[in-house]
């Protein structure tokens, strides 16, 4: 499957002005054969934690997704955005976070439609990054989930979470061959999608399509440097620190062989891992 990448500058609490970013990606990349947009985190509002928790209007929420519905629709490719979402009680992780709304918390979400605009995939990011999220969200507890997109075994994470090895390796061990992530990475933090995301992507053997924001949004400066990585660890696409549309070829023929010439996955001895841990 042709995988298509946006990078680009958002602008905050302007959702029609996102969308039509969104819109224009999807064209570019539908017209290219590409069976997938992802897009970065939170990009229909834009990256402003704070000010989505002030400003932000739940009611909008529906018809924003249905107009990225109507994106994945008209132009008849996969798409993966990322938006604030209510968090349900049993899902939230209670870190000392300030509800996000009068109305309750609320998470940070990627959700993945199909090239008919259905939805087949959500999750909620488990781990929050600095003191803006964590005023402005709370952290869920779900691990990623994992289905079949265009033949090929798909699953989520969003930002930080995939600097964590056992978040990409929980998605692994459920069967993903690709891992979508979302995210909004500041500058000055090159290390992790020139080192951490390709070392992800081979300690689990698994694609990693990594989109970040580029520009200014807010108090925030981003670093742009998104990356697709493929399952041996190999740079597929990657893009500077400007606007881009990322495009990278993935699929399960690569996956399988990484995992038979060496057998991280099956390999594994969990069990005594866990031993070690009571030890320390």
């Amino acid at each position: 499957m042709l995988l298509s990448v946006l990078q680009a500058n958002a602008s905050v609490m302007d959702v029609d002005a996102n969308l039509r970013t969104i819109d224009d990606a999807a064209h570019r990349a539908a017209q290219a054969g590409a069976g997938l947009l992802l897009t970065p985190e939170l990009f229909p509002v834009g990256y402003a934690p704070l000010r989505l928790h002030a400003e932000f209007d739940p009611a909008t929420l529906p018809g924003i997704r249905e107009r990225l519905a109507d994106i994945a629709r008209r132009h008849s490719i996969g798409l993966v955005y990322s938006l604030p979402a209510p968090a349900a009680e049993e899902t939230a992780h209670d870190d000392g976070a300030q509800p996000a709304s009068a109305g309750g918390r609320w998470h940070i979400t990627a959700t993945l439609l199909d090239a008919s605009g259905n939805e087949v995939l959500k999750y909620a990011k488990v781990h929050l990054f600095g003191p803006e999220e964590h005023k402005a969200f709370v952290g869920a507890q779900e691990p990623p989930a994992v289905v079949d997109f265009n033949g090929i075994r798909t699953s989520m994470l969003i930002c930080y979470d995939v600097e964590f090895p056992e978040a990409v390796r929980a998605a692994a061990t459920r069967g993903a061959e690709l891992l979508l992530v979302p995210t909004a990475l500041s500058a000055g933090f090159e290390n992790v999608p020139q080192v951490l995301i390709r070392a992800r992507a081979l300690e689990s053997q698994l694609n990693v399509a990594y989109a970040n924001h580029s520009g200014h949004e807010d108090i925030y400066s981003f670093l742009g440097g998104s990356v697709v990585a493929g399952p041996d660890g190999s740079l597929l696409a990657a893009a500077g620190d400007g606007a881009a549309l990322l495009f990278a070829e993935v699929g399960t023929q690569t996956v399988k062989s990484a995992r038979e010439e060496v057998p991280y996955l099956r390999e594994r001895r969990p069990e005594l891992y866990k031993q070690w841990e009571q030890r320390s």
